[in-house]
């Protein structure tokens, strides 16, 4: 499609029936704010524009949409006085002059992008409002769309529907595509004599067929439409959501033991004959390459798996983790920007933070990288095919050089040569006051490095 387009989600509201301190619209489903999800659809849609209209928490709301990308603008309803005024609240982004106008709302994430798709290819055919609808055997509460053919005569509220139009069973959506040439004048004349003294989006379509124009209805699937108003609702998105990913990922030839029982996030990327167990959870940022399993019970967010590789079961995976090919990150494993080389084995109970793991080493079960001391972090790095026995504390910064042996129980403190056995066993001995030294002392170079 050539035409060009503009979006406009409406991101204002208060979302007071969310009990929340922070507005609806940054509220997540997939790891990702409402509000993303619609820009997201906009964009997918082909919108070269967007116009985010905001109101409470406005300064967040605006920071975080104006970062996902170019082409977006933020325009303040200081006031909710209804949907057109809304709208309006974009006028200067209307003018710009576009061939589609869209509205969407922030609070309706799962909206895709062949919805927007279909309602502007009717705007292509001639007409001047389409308007999107779905058809729900359990109508009440939702405003009908009375139709004459194919043409809409008029969207009837709850309140003001006869008998015979409460019977309807095709409802509005409330995401609406405008003709540009018409999105201006149809908009400004609104007018706000109703009992709530305020503008609604639904009167163009009055407004357009007294004028003799165009309004046409395309019809989306309930799901697609789907907003959210209470936490109740949110959650019914979110299982929305993951039963459609879900399907996807098998679809693409992804194995999914138990799929009720797999959350992904809105970014997560799985490659073909993957198998995932029962119980996984992936936060943003996961890509998982082909040939992996990642067993049951596991968390990954930040992390890149390698073909063939095995992560768990009960790992977890934290960001800057990226674990190499036929790599394998056992039971009870927590990684932390962790480069774990291909071949690796941290096959159970360890902590890698901030660490180098080089290709074909094996990590002993209790083994951890001591890499924070209170203040600040460092980097333990491993060579290749070395092996750290169990029970050791690698205390940072430390490198151990390739084919080096570490002896169970050991606290490394200071460089391994490539090759050398280390034993780091030794009797506790107490050094009064010097915990409160040492402590003031990385104090004063955390200072000093943010100077």
């Amino acid at each position: 499609m050539t035409r060009r387009s503009l979006s406009i989600v409406l991101a204002a509201g208060e979302g007071s029936r969310m009990r929340s301190s922070k507005a609806k619209v940054l509220h997540e489903v997939a790891g990702l704010p409402l509000v993303l999800h619609a820009v997201s659809a906009a964009r997918r849609a082909g919108s070269e524009r967007i116009a985010v209209v905001v109101g409470r928490d406005a300064e967040p709301v605006s920071k975080l949409v104006e970062a996902s990308g170019a082409g977006i603008s933020c325009f303040v309803q200081a006031e909710r006085l209804g949907t057109a005024h809304a709208v309006l609240s974009a006028r200067d982004a209307i003018r710009e002059g576009w061939d589609d106008v869209l509205v969407l709302f922030g609070d309706t994430p799962l909206v895709r992008a062949d919805t927007l798709d279909r309602a502007r290819r009717h705007l292509a055919d001639g007409a001047a409002i389409c308007v999107v609808g779905f058809q729900t055997s359990q109508p009440t509460g939702y405003g009908r769309l009375v139709m004459s053919g194919d043409e809409l005569v008029a969207i009837r509220e709850e309140k003001d529907a006869s008998d015979a139009e409460r019977r309807i069973e095709l409802c509005n959506a409330g995401v609406m595509a405008i003709a540009g040439e018409h999105a201006l004048a149809l908009l400004e004349a609104v007018g706000n004599r109703n009992a709530k003294g305020e503008y609604y989006l639904t009167d163009i379509v009055a407004l357009a067929r007294e004028r003799g124009l165009s309004v046409r209805v395309s019809e989306a699937p309930f799901d697609d439409v789907l907003g959210v108003n209470t936490r109740v609702e949110l959650a019914a998105v979110e299982a929305v959501f993951q039963a459609r990913r879900r399907t996807e990922l098998m679809l693409a030839g992804v194995t999914l033991v138990a799929p009720e029982t797999v959350f992904v996030s809105y970014d997560t990327q799985i490659a073909p004959d993957v198998v995932i167990e029962p119980h996984v959870v992936m936060g943003p940022g996961v890509r998982i390459a082909a040939g992996s399993v990642i067993h049951a019970f596991s968390h990954l967010e930040g992390a890149n798996v390698g073909e063939g590789a095995s992560i768990g079961p009960y790992a977890r995976l934290r960001p800057g983790t990226t674990v190499g090919a036929n790599a394998k990150v056992g039971n009870f494993v927590e990684t932390k920007s962790a480069d774990i080389g291909a071949g690796a084995k941290v096959s159970h109970l360890t902590y890698l933070g901030d660490a180098e793991i080089g290709e074909r080493t094996n990590i002993g079960a209790g083994t951890i990288t001591c890499n924070y001391d209170g203040y600040n972090k460092y980097r333990t790095v491993i060579g290749a095919d070395a092996f750290v026995g169990s029970n050791s504390s690698l205390v940072a910064p430390v490198r151990i050089g390739d084919g080096a042996y570490v002896g169970s129980g050991s606290v490394v403190t200071a460089d391994v040569p490539g090759g050398a056995l280390a034993l780091g066993r030794a009797r506790q001995v107490n050094k009064d006051d010097r915990g409160r030294i040492i402590n003031e002392r990385n104090a004063a170079r955390k200072a000093e490095s943010r100077k």
